[in-house]
């Protein structure tokens, strides 16, 4: 019975670092959040120095989530546990129906409450997420914003002429070449010089590129 006693008591103590964890990743988005933890399998071995960790790091930890758990010395071991996660809190949607091309502002915007965790997971909860977009597709009054739904506008066309800056700690270099496509605030952008030349710049402004060293 003592086993069975520690292995119950070392799955609390799992649960526990993980619930720990998920509330820290998540107490930001709304003003209240319920979290629902699948156990572990009672046939897996103990847990040590567990070091949980969001499967998926590129969305937010909203309705279904899979957690893992790193275990072991160096983290060798990984095990995933399965979450429902609820957060009450405001999101955006749209004011008004927003026709495609539409540079979105935010007077075309209005907050909504709710559980974020029943909307997609490619929803934009923010407005700062939206504003300055284009819509790539219409928009209907009332719905949640979508990333695929809009796009950064290009702040470089293909074909036109622009500008490259080289800048290091202790230099700055600037030189005109030709965008080879088209591109948004922080894209990777080809540029030819001349006949043969073509670097990778990064867009910074309107016409202007960058590259670091």
């Amino acid at each position: 019975m003592s086993i069975t006693s520690n292995a119950y008591a070392d799955d609390d103590q799992l649960m526990q670092q993980v619930h720990e964890f998920l509330y820290g990743e998540t107490q930001a988005l709304g003003e209240e959040v319920v979290i629902e933890l699948r156990p572990p399998s009672p046939h897996l071995p103990e847990c040590i120095q567990p070091e949980p960790f969001l499967a998926n790091a590129n969305q937010a930890p909203l309705g279904r989530v899979s957690v893992g758990v790193r275990c072991g010395e160096n983290g060798r071991q990984v095990r995933y546990l399965q979450a429902q996660i609820d957060v009450i809190g405001n999101y955006v949607v749209a004011a008004r129906d927003i026709d495609r091309g539409t540079l979105i502002t935010s007077a075309m915007l209005s907050e909504r409450g709710g559980n974020l965790g029943d909307l997609s997971a490619q929803a934009l909860t923010a407005e700062e997420d939206i504003v300055g977009k284009i819509a790539q597709r219409p928009i209907r009054s009332g719905s949640a914003f979508l990333a695929h739904y809009l796009q950064a506008p290009h702040l470089v066309e293909r074909g036109q002429r622009v500008t490259v800056i080289a800048q290091g700690s202790a230099f700055r270099v600037s030189r005109e070449g030709e965008a080879l496509e088209n591109g948004a605030l922080g894209e990777q952008v080809r540029v030819r010089f001349g006949s043969r030349e073509i670097i990778t710049a990064r867009v910074a402004e309107r016409g202007i590129l960058v590259m670091d060293f």
